[in-house]
This record gives structure tokens, sequence and C-alpha cells, in this order.
């Protein structure tokens, strides 16, 4: 008896892979069941295998691995770099039993799956079988199945919205009636169409076909990558967006004015906001008022509206290296391109990608959630307000800009100290540090670390990069 030796009793094929003592290591080929030891004993009885039979027995196709197509070669190493980290401990079932359990967990697959594979290689001793198996040919579509593609192409995959009854119906009065209206005698039921239908269905050519490509990339797009952490692996990553704030405010006067426009730049790493403006207009005006609001003391800021907090409760006076931005007019300019003068980087998302750029949009939807519910009957729009017979929330306005922004600031301190940050991507030095999973507390640590992004630039210097005029209004 040798290593790797095919032995045979009746029915049952064995694979000696390891030696020791008066004990055997052996598997399965035909279970394929995990490796055991057995005294050399027990095996008296086994006769001699070749590979050839094993490979009659099990109905396996084993050959060169370089015969066989790159992507299934592709597929096979993959699958052997899973296994080959456990194969030198195979003997010992409790360390092999945890590099199964490591290995899965790292590579996020079953431990069967991992079991599977290494047993199929132990089996035969060939990479190659563990390239997956070529799919049988489709056959051909019949006649009432090229119909059946044929209706739903034209008649449910398109702007009409048909429902699949309806598709259906016009395949019959189409394809299975005559010139007088009269139905032949053979015909696919409903249930066919159907089954047919959803063997074939793509849910991306459902929602292109029926609701337009741009509707599909704005709401239906499956979300791909790594979103935020492609652009922001370190502090010093602004994401700009405006909204216009759900509340109706009025003037000194009384008099109804509109709703105000929110433009704010947050951090991408920690979810800080970084700046804040809130105008009546929005594009360059708001945009030149939130880089002056970046740069600015908080604190101070704060003081104006009567509201007192620390430095380190909001200690951003740098500008982020990096703007994110969407398509919008305003950060495409010349005047906003000149930022980049300042050492600034702008990237312009494509469009229809919120997702790259969801610290922003996170940030506006906890703001208008804290001040909503206590402003209610006072100003405050409900998702109702566009529908016919809706109350008119106008006539409940009485905040006016300064009021509202007042409220707005310290929405924005709950936000940086207050509330917490969920599945943030902590590191061992975080936890040693103990840092609080708070965006101000998070901020403050990552601007120690190396990477951190930050530009000291003068208010005068920024407003000329804008403008080209210092003399330009800006509020402060």
């Amino acid at each position: 008896m040798r290593k790797n030796n095919l032995l045979k009793y009746d029915n049952k094929i064995i694979r000696v892979l390891d030696l020791k003592d008066n004990e055997a290591l052996v598997i399965d080929c035909i279970k394929r069941t995990m490796p055991v030891w057995v005294c050399c004993s027990e095996l008296i009885n086994y006769s001699d295998c070749t590979e050839q039979e094993l490979l009659d027995i099990t109905n396996a196709e084993v050959t060169d691995i370089e015969s066989v197509d790159a992507v299934s070669k592709k597929i096979a190493h993959e699958r052997y770099t899973l296994i080959a980290g456990v194969l030198p401990f195979i003997s010992d079932k409790k360390v092999r039993s945890c590099l199964i359990s490591k290995t899965a967990e790292n590579n996020n697959i079953s431990k069967q799956t991992i079991r599977h594979y290494m047993c199929l290689y132990l089996a035969y001793q060939n990479l190659s079988v563990l390239a997956p198996k070529a799919l049988p040919k489709t056959d051909e579509l019949t006649e009432d199945e090229k119909n059946m593609r044929w209706a739903l192409n034209k008649f449910f995959y398109s702007k009409n919205k048909n429902t699949l009854t309806t598709a259906y119906t016009l395949m019959l009065k189409e394809k299975y009636c005559d010139s007088a209206g009269i139905l032949a005698k053979e015909y696919p039921s409903f249930y066919q169409f159907r089954y047919f239908y959803r063997k074939h269905k793509k849910l991306q050519t459902y929602y292109i076909s029926r609701n337009g490509l741009k509707n599909y990339q704005r709401n239906n797009r499956p979300l791909l990558g790594d979103g935020i952490q492609e652009f922001a692996p370190s502090v010093g990553v602004g994401m700009l967006d405006a909204t216009i704030c759900d509340i109706y405010l009025v003037n000194e006067a009384g008099g109804v004015v509109g709703r105000p426009i929110l433009t704010a730049c947050v951090d991408a790493y920690s979810g800080l906001c970084c700046g804040y403006a809130l105008t009546w207009e929005g594009g360059m005006y708001s945009l030149r008022n939130l880089m002056i609001n970046i740069i600015s003391n908080k604190a101070a800021r704060c003081k104006k509206f009567g509201i007192s907090i620390s430095e380190k409760e909001w200690d951003c006076d740098k500008l982020p290296a990096t703007f994110v931005t969407d398509m919008g007019s305003e950060y495409k300019s010349s005047n906003f391109e000149q930022i980049t003068e300042l050492g600034v980087t702008v990237i312009n998302l494509p469009s229809y990608r919120p997702e790259l750029k969801g610290s922003v949009e996170k940030f506006f939807d906890v703001i208008q959630g804290l001040f909503k519910p206590l402003l209610k009957a006072k100003g405050v729009i409900e998702p109702d307000y566009q529908e016919r017979g809706a109350h008119d929330y106008r006539k409940d306005a009485c905040l006016t800009i300064e009021a509202f922004e007042k409220i707005i600031l310290h929405c924005i301190i709950y936000y940086n100290n207050k509330r917490i940050v969920k599945n943030f991507p902590y590191t061992e030095e975080m936890l040693s540090a103990q840092i609080k999973p708070y965006a101000s507390s998070i901020w403050e640590w990552g601007k120690l670390q190396p990477g951190a992004n930050l530009i000291d630039v003068d208010t005068s210097k920024l407003v000329l990069s804008f403008h080209g005029n210092s003399n330009f209004p800006i509020e402060t």
C-alpha cells in the first residue's frame, strides 16, 4: 500500500492520502466525504484500482487543465486557491476544520462549498475537476414560443404598460385568428404564456421598456461598488449638495416668502457637516456662502444665534481637498472651477448616482427628520402637499429665515455630536483610543491621521477665487 493508491472493494473505491504507523488516511471517491483515518488491517480485502475504473464508475471527465477554455480554467484555479491552504493540514481534523471555517468566512462562501471542492480534488487528484461543467445547449424555440416572444416584445415590454393578460389576448388575435377573427383549434394557453414569460423575464428589460432608461437609472438600477469608500479613505473629501427645505417661511412683515434652500458640505469619511448655507437663492450665491461658512469659526457663528458650543463640537475651519458633486450647473460652472486654483480637486459624479454621495443625502434626511415633527402646523409641508384638495401649508407659515436658521443650527450640532454613526469601519487603533461613534469624534481623530487632506485658506483668497471681486456681499 502506497500513498495516493486507489483501492477497490465491491462498489466502493477509496484513495489513500496519507500513511502513519498502522493507519491510513482515506477518502471515499464515490461518496466524496471528508477523509478519515482507518486501520490498515481494515483494508486487507481491498484490491488495486486504476484511475480509468474510477472515471468509468463515477462518469467523470478528467482532462488536462490546459485543454479547457480560459474562463473555466480561471474558475478552476480560483477554486483551488480556496482549498490550497487547507490541503497541507488534511490529516489533522481539528486544524483542517478551523482552516475551512476561516477560509469560508474570509471569502463569504459556505463551509460546505469548501469541503465539496476539497473532496472533489482529493478524489481525482486533478485540477480540471474543479472547472465548471459545460451547460447543455438550449434547444431552439418552437413556433408557439417564437409567437410568445414576439407578443411579449410587442405588447408587454412597451410604454403602453399592458398587462400580461392583455398581451396574451393580442397575441391570439394577431397569430392564432384568421381574417374572420375565428380562433384556431390549437393555441397555447395563458398558463403556457405566463410560464414562458417567467422563465425568460429580466427585470432590467421590464423596467427600461415600460418606464424608460432614465427612470431605470434613477430608481431601479442596482447599486454596485463600494460607493462612498471609493472616494473617502480618509478625512478631506467633502460631498456637496443642496435641497429645498420642507417648510414655508415668512419675512419680517409676516408675508409668505417661500421655501429656503439648504446647501451643505459633509465629510464623507466621518459624516461631519463641514459647513452649510441657508439662503433663498440657490446656485453660485449659496455655494459662495457655503465655502465661507466651511472655513469660518463655527462657535462664533453659533454665538450670534444665542447658541453656545465649544470649539471641539464643530472644529472645522479648513476646506476639504476634494469636493464630490453631482452634475448641477453651478458645480460645472467656470466660477466654481476656479476653486481648483487653491489646490482643491472637484469630482463631478455621473447622472443618477446619488449613492456615491450618500453622506450628504443622509444628512438632509436626518436634518429634516429632526425639525419636521417639532414644527408641524408652523409651515412644514407633508407628502400630500401637491395633491388636489390638500391643505395649503403656506397659511401655517410663521417663522422667519433667521428663526429657522437657529433651528437648523441646533439640528446640525445634534447631527455632529449626538447622532451615532452606524456601520463605521472602526480600526483597532480607533478602538484602543476609545473614539466615540459620533461624527465630531471621528473627525477629530481623522484629522490627525496620515492621509487627512485639508487646505488652510484665507477668506479673502477664497472669495477672489470664486468671484474676482472681494466687494461681493457674502453672508457671515
